[in-house]
């Protein structure tokens, strides 16, 4: 299995700070970060099967629980247009500039400057100051992506007040050829709200009867919590040791995806969790330092993979980042699909875990025979997926062949999934 292959760097000068992530078109018509959002209740397969919530000025409608087999965890397609299901998987696609093969050109920027208490009040000790409409008003507005209004409002429902900020975290991936990382246009997101009284609130949608209230401490054992949260509360314990949220925060945190496809999902969370935290507890107009928070979360969470951390805090559409031992001068590679005829589609296994590499192997191979032009594991280690890369014209063939390969022996048929190569994680506005 072969990924594509880098192009000998040939670096240009790219004079742009970083003062946030860019956003362009490119980015604009990303499924991860786009403009109006609008319902695709074709959304299936590996993708969720709620509905988006209705445009009307009132709170969205949290989705019942996803059937068996589904993979997502998140609500309805975030996508800025209705998107057509694939009709050899049932699942609509994100179809963004998304595929192809690395080009040759390289850039370089310079690095970064920059549910309550039964019997209680669920706003006691939150921050008076902080009904950001930015972040509250998001659970209203009918233009607003589904997934973020979701978070908004969930995080309401959850703790009693709204968020002071939303943001959202792309999942990431690696490449084929060593040392470059990009983007995945499907989010996670986090909702955060200050509060003062050393306390933290931690809820999510995936794990709606865990939610839990913990004591902030800076250090000593871990205080007793659900399993999904010790690893954002350890994030905020970090944050606060830096001086961010010491006096506590209301958390909800909600992906679009589960790692039964494969992908990474803990590092977009984590970065999605400091950024929200960063921004809610920093003074007025002041954004949150990428780097310094890459530097935290790899402290405190050293078994993560930093390379995919970095892809969240600093990808761009369309291209991959290159990874050296100058992260605050960042290099990036053409990587557009979309522009050389072709798509970059994620292709899961199922089955017993047991089963999964030889069945990986199989499906790979199938699609190779059909027309796939390369395969490579979107992360570090061989999992249970592998990232491909499908002509336009052999994408439906594709599918079909591993499906009736897998259907004449009695198996699961893999899971499909369109990527495209987003940008970075953002506020959402």
């Amino acid at each position: 299995m072969t990924g594509p292959t880098a192009p000998a760097p040939a670096a240009s000068g790219d004079p742009t700070a970083d003062s946030g992530p860019a956003h362009s078109s490119a980015a604009h018509s990303s499924p991860a970060h786009s403009g109006p959002a609008a319902s695709n209740p074709a959304r299936s397969g590996l993708a969720g099967s709620g509905g988006a919530p209705a445009a009307t000025t009132g709170p969205p409608t949290i989705p019942a629980a996803r059937t068996a087999g589904a993979v997502a965890a998140g609500p309805a397609d975030p996508g800025s247009a209705p998107a057509s299901a694939d009709p050899a998987t049932g699942a609509a696609g994100r179809l963004g500039g998304a595929g192809g093969g690395p080009g040759a050109a390289v850039r370089t920027d310079p690095g970064p400057s920059g549910r309550a208490p039964g019997g209680t009040n669920p706003s006691a000790g939150a921050r008076p100051d902080t009904a950001d409409l930015a972040g509250g008003g998001l659970a209203r507005r009918a233009t607003a992506d589904p997934l973020f209004r979701l978070v908004a409002y969930a995080l309401e429902a959850a703790h009693g007040r709204p968020p002071a900020a939303v943001w959202s975290a792309p999942y990431a991936f690696r490449l084929g050829s060593p040392g470059l990382v990009a983007a995945a246009g499907w989010p996670t997101a986090a909702a955060a709200a200050p509060r003062d009284d050393g306390l933290v609130r931690l809820s999510s949608l995936g794990h709606p009867a865990d939610g839990c209230d913990l004591p902030l401490t800076l250090s000593g054992p871990l205080p007793d919590a659900p399993a999904w949260a010790v690893r954002p509360y350890t994030v905020l314990r970090a944050l606060a040791r830096a001086g961010y949220g010491r006096g506590g925060t209301d958390l909800h945190v909600q992906g679009s995806l589960t790692a039964a496809t494969g992908l990474a999902t803990a590092e977009p969370v984590d970065c999605a969790v400091a950024l929200a935290v960063a921004d809610v507890h920093a003074a007025a107009g002041e954004r949150p330092d990428r780097a310094l928070l890459a530097r935290l979360l790899a402290e405190a969470l050293p078994e993560g993979d930093d390379g995919l951390r970095r892809a969240v805090f600093h990808a761009r559409p369309g291209r991959a980042l290159l990874l050296d031992a100058r992260p605050r001068r960042r290099r990036y590679v053409a990587f557009d699909p979309a522009a050389s005829g072709t798509r970059l589609v994620l292709m899961a296994v199922r089955g017993e875990a047991a089963d999964r590499t030889r069945e990986l192997a199989r499906a790979v191979s199938r699609a190779r025979r059909a027309g796939a032009l390369s395969a490579w594991p979107p992360g570090q280690e061989p999992g249970r997926s592998l990232l491909m890369l499908l002509p336009e014209a052999r994408r439906a063939a594709v599918r079909s062949a591993v499906a009736e390969d897998f259907c004449g022996r009695g198996r699961p048929v893999p899971r499909f999934l369109n990527i495209a190569v987003a940008g970075a994680a953002r506020r959402e506005e």
